[in-house]
C-alpha cells in the first residue's frame, strides 16, 4: 500500500474537502488511486456530526454551519488548526476499527510528544486531552466515516487557532472542559513543523512514511 501525503495550500472550502473526499474514496476503492493523507486548513466555520444536538449550537449566525456525516457533535474548523482527512482503506490494514481510532489517537499523541506537551486518551470522551492550570482541556479532535471499508473524514489539531471561536458550540457536546492550542500552552510551532512531526509519526504508529509531495488535483490517478 502507498499513502499519499498532501499540503493544502491556502484556505480550503468545507463543501469543496467534502466533495474531494468523497470522489478519493471512490477511486481508491476501484483501485485507481492510492490511500491519502490531505492536510487541510478552513476558514472558520462549524460542523454538525451526526450526533450534534441543535442546543449545543449557541450562536448559529455566528460562522457557516455544515451538516457532516462523520461521528461526534459539534467542532470548530479555522485558520491556525490543522486538519488532516484520512482516506485510508481498513480493508487493507485488518478491518478493525477500534485499533484504527486507536492508531489515529497515539499518532496524534506521538505528534504533540516531539513538542513536549502530554497528549492523553479519556474514558468516554473523544479526542486527545491535555492538562493545563485551571484543568484539562481538549487539544485534538477525531472524527471519521467509513464507506465501503475506506475511511474519511478524519482529525484535527490546535496549533494556533483563535479559541475564542469556539464559544458558539458546545464542543463535541462536552461543555464542562476547554479546548486549547500548542500556542495557548506556550509552544511557539509553525503549521511545517507540526505537519513534519505528523509525518514522522504516522511512520511509526502505521509502519509507512507517505509519498510527497503530491500533485494538485485528488482524483486522477495516483496523485488525483
Amino acid at each position: 500500500m502507498t499513502v499519499e501525503w498532501r499540503v493544502e495550500p491556502g484556505l480550503q472550502p468545507y463543501e469543496d474537502a467534502v466533495r474531494g473526499m468523497e470522489e478519493r474514496v471512490a477511486v481508491i476503492r476501484a483501485g485507481s488511486a492510492d490511500e491519502l493523507a490531505w492536510l487541510v486548513e478552513h476558514p472558520p466555520l462549524y460542523t454538525a456530526g451526526t450526533s450534534a444536538r441543535k442546543e449545543d449550537l449557541l450562536a448559529p449566525d455566528r460562522f457557516p454551519v455544515h451538516a457532516t456525516g462523520r461521528g461526534g457533535e459539534f467542532t470548530y474548523h479555522g485558520p491556525g488548526q490543522r486538519v488532516v482527512y484520512l482516506m485510508l482503506d481498513l480493508a487493507s490494514r485488518g478491518r478493525d476499527v477500534r485499533r484504527f481510532v486507536r492508531a489515529v489517537e497515539s499518532w496524534l499523541i506521538g505528534a504533540l510528544a516531539e513538542f513536549g506537551i502530554e497528549g492523553e486518551r479519556r474514558g468516554g470522551r473523544v479526542g486527545i486531552w491535555v492538562e493545563r492550570p485551571g484543568g484539562e482541556a481538549k487539544i485534538a479532535a477525531v472524527g471519521l466515516r467509513l464507506r465501503h471499508w475506506i475511511s474519511y473524514h478524519g482529525v484535527s489539531l490546535n496549533v494556533a487557532p483563535d479559541l475564542s471561536h469556539y464559544d458558539g458550540i458546545v464542543p463535541c457536546g462536552i461543555g464542562e472542559y476547554g479546548v486549547t492550542s500548542l500556542a495557548d500552552l506556550g509552544v511557539a510551532a509553525s503549521m511545517e513543523e507540526v505537519d513534519d512531526a505528523l509525518l514522522r509519526r504516522f511512520a511509526a504508529v502505521f509502519g509507512e512514511r507517505p509519498k510527497q509531495p503530491v500533485p494538485a488535483g485528488l482524483t486522477n490517478g495516483r496523485a488525483g
